[in-house]
């Protein structure tokens, strides 16, 4: 089995703030499995696909009383349950020494049967598709173009030959066991023609009313699928930051699929040229940006003049640190990043690309930049203060 100690440690951080963590992520990307790595002997596990699960979860309070104190009880898929947050509830508030962890494959808003948010009782961890740096530190697979043609579920990543058969089949799955189940979505083609679309434009800007026309279906109807896709983290919006210049695009968000195996196989791809590297690697620098920071805290900049800054992460209210993805860190012009500072000058600087093996820090017409893979960004400036290089 395949170790995968970030994702292990962030879980144990969670639990030092609460009892419970919500793990949530997109069908198959590996929460069950990371369940099962976890370093206790303690673990109860509970599949709540299972019709003997149901049954014996009945009576929450009997179940939770029959285990021992500090022990660790895992309920797997737990909005299959009738009233999953009633469970949850009676953990936290009953049984403060368990450590409890519930798997889903969307937000706890997402489904009605979650009558209560269980909001300061959780700590949410999302699981993302395998990131670059556990590509190469935890799966051995160093070659960038396998990881942004397969994708990061972690089935179609280390199987040798990408398999159109296993996208096909798992957006099948998604819309008969997650959209339709939560959402109460009956439109399969319209939901699916959107999909599709959105797989295709996947890192643009988001244009509804062309979404509505061209998956043919109201536009009260595309901003409810969205909605959907979202809570179920099959898209990212990011959006604009408005800090008040009048020349600033503040509306518009831009859009990003989860993974790039299904933008890949929705593009009909199999083999990649120069220019489509470029933005799939945008799609796994945002994949490392959510492991660290909140989503909210993530955005991007546009002036009308059509200067743009990747991302921005907001980490306080003056505070914007700057994040450029490169595939090639020789070619970089950092003219859009002066003008940015001109405006903005509490924040670090980041290029992020696949060829940076560790971080540094060059200073570039003024500029302080820190380059680095994309890993533990604000830790990343503070280790390349050694490595510090001068243009």
């Amino acid at each position: 089995m395949i170790g995968r100690p970030l994702w292990l440690q962030k879980i144990e951080d969670a639990w030092s703030k609460r009892a419970i963590v919500w793990l949530a992520g997109v069908r198959r990307v590996g929460k069950t499995t990371l369940v099962k790595m976890l370093d206790t002997t303690e673990v109860t596990y509970r599949n709540c696909d299972l019709p003997s699960v149901h049954r014996e979860l009945e009576d929450p309070e009997f179940f939770l009383r029959s285990l021992p104190k500090g022990a660790v009880v895992a309920f797997d898929e737990v909005h299959r349950l009738n009233d999953p947050s009633l469970l949850l509830k009676i953990a936290a508030d009953e049984f403060p020494s368990l450590r409890v962890i519930a798997t889903g494959s969307s937000t706890l808003a997402a489904s009605s049967k979650f009558r209560d948010s269980l909001t300061g009782r959780k700590q949410v961890v999302l699981l993302t598709p395998v990131l670059w740096q556990e590509c190469q530190s935890d799966f051995g697979i160093g070659d960038l173009d396998r990881r942004l043609l397969h994708g990061g579920l972690p089935e179609p990543l280390l199987s040798t030959r990408k398999d159109s058969d296993f996208f096909a089949e798992w957006l099948d799955s998604v819309y008969a066991r997650d959209i339709q189940e939560l959402f109460g979505v009956r439109n399969r083609t319209g939901y699916l023609s959107l999909i599709g679309l959105l797989l295709r434009q996947s890192g643009g800007l988001l244009d509804i009313t062309k979404l509505a026309q061209v998956s043919r279906i109201s536009r009260p109807t595309a901003y409810s699928y969205l909605e959907s896709l979202q809570l179920s983290h099959l898209i990212r919006l990011v959006r604009p930051m408005n800090g008040g210049g009048k020349r600033e695009i503040v509306r518009q968000p831009k859009c990003y699929a989860f993974d790039t195996g299904f933008v890949t196989y929705e593009k009909g791809w199999d083999v990649l040229r120069s220019e489509d590297r470029g933005l799939l690697w945008e799609h796994l620098v945002i994949d490392a940006l959510y492991a660290q920071f909140p989503s909210e805290n993530i955005l991007y900049w546009k002036d009308k003049s059509n200067r743009e800054i990747d991302f921005i992460v907001r980490t306080k209210r003056d505070e914007h640190h700057t994040v450029e993805c490169k595939i090639d860190v020789d070619r970089i012009s950092v003219k859009t990043l002066a003008n940015f500072r001109k405006r903005y000058q509490n924040g670090l600087n980041f290029v992020v690309s696949p060829r940076v093996l560790r971080p540094y820090r060059a200073r570039i017409e003024g500029l302080e930049i820190t380059f680095s893979d994309g890993a533990n960004l604000v830790d990343a400036s503070a280790q390349s203060a050694d490595a510090e290089v001068m243009r």
